[in-house]
């Protein structure tokens, strides 16, 4: 399956901003089920200096400064991505959940070792009693490490309602499980934190989704957007991608750009500037299946 994707961000300052530094992690990953053929970043006034790094998850960061007055900042990111789906699993053929949490404490290969480091509370989530005792309800005794998981992406499907009004990117975990509403970021929070409460390594994806039209109707110019969704890694499996918001597990449809241990390690755009006063922000997003 090929994708074209195109992510444009606009800042609109009120007064000119004298100087500004920005990391942007809007370049696709390249994976063992994901090839990104073609990637340019375009940004609108040039940069005075511009740079490109591999974070410490392996996600590519371009790095900008402008230093020059500037009353807008214009990005548009446009990639194509080819996606190799994995080979289907049978949930109920996968080992008991409590044999994974055994595995994991030893990291008896490199990968569990690499995998490790998410199983330890991150920024964004910090351990919660409330959502531990969530989280166990659905972890019985001697339950295959995958039905477990599809159970909770479930729950969190039906349990939590879509509502982009609820939170913000900075909303604590806690806060959004209370509330049981929120958008992808907290579905995805909740997710891994329910994970990593029963010993289990997970870790944030941040991607893009090819959204369908309503029959009958066109696909609208910009109307795709950024989405989130958490990853469970399995010992002789490897990561496992599950999208709590759509109930689905992610197999041709999920495009991933980063990933890291929360949503503060994979923000797309981010950066300082100085002066500029209120400023307004517009994003659109095209997700296009190639033939």
């Amino acid at each position: 399956m090929k994708y074209k994707i195109s992510h444009r961000t606009h800042y609109q300052y009120e007064s000119p901003a004298s100087l500004s530094h920005s990391e942007l992690v809007l370049i696709p990953r390249n994976s063992e089920y994901q090839t990104c053929t073609y990637s340019r970043v375009y940004l609108k006034p040039e940069p005075s200096a511009r740079s490109m790094r591999q974070d410490y998850f392996g996600n590519t960061v371009v790095n900008i400064c402008l230093e020059s007055p500037h009353s807008e900042l214009d990005i548009l990111a446009d990639a194509e991505v080819v996606l190799h789906p994995a080979a289907p699993l049978v949930p109920d053929q996968t080992q008991p959940w409590e044999q994974v949490k055994d595995t994991m404490m030893r990291y008896e290969t490199s990968k569990d070792l690499e995998a490790f480091e998410f199983i330890f509370p991150s920024p964004m989530i910090q351990p919660d009693k409330a959502v531990a005792q969530w989280a166990a309800e659905i972890f019985a005794p001697g339950t295959p490490v995958l039905r477990a998981v599809l159970d909770l992406t479930h729950r969190i499907f039906t349990e939590f309602a879509y509502d982009p009004n609820a939170t913000s990117t900075s909303t604590p975990l806690s806060e959004a499980f209370g509330m049981k509403r929120g958008v992808c970021q907290d579905f995805a929070h909740v997710g891994i934190a329910c994970l990593r409460a029963m010993g289990l390594a997970a870790r944030y994806v941040s991607g893009y989704l090819n959204t369908q039209p309503p029959p009958g109707k066109s696909k609208l110019v910009g109307a795709d957007a950024s989405h989130a969704w958490f990853s469970i890694y399995i010992p002789g499996i490897g990561w496992v991608d599950m999208d709590p918001t759509n109930d689905v597990m992610p197999i041709d449809q999920h495009i991933t750009l980063a990933w890291g241990r929360d949503y503060g390690d994979v923000t797309p755009v981010r950066g300082t500037v100085l002066g500029g006063g209120n400023h307004r922000l517009q994003v659109a997003v095209d997700v296009m299946q190639q033939s």
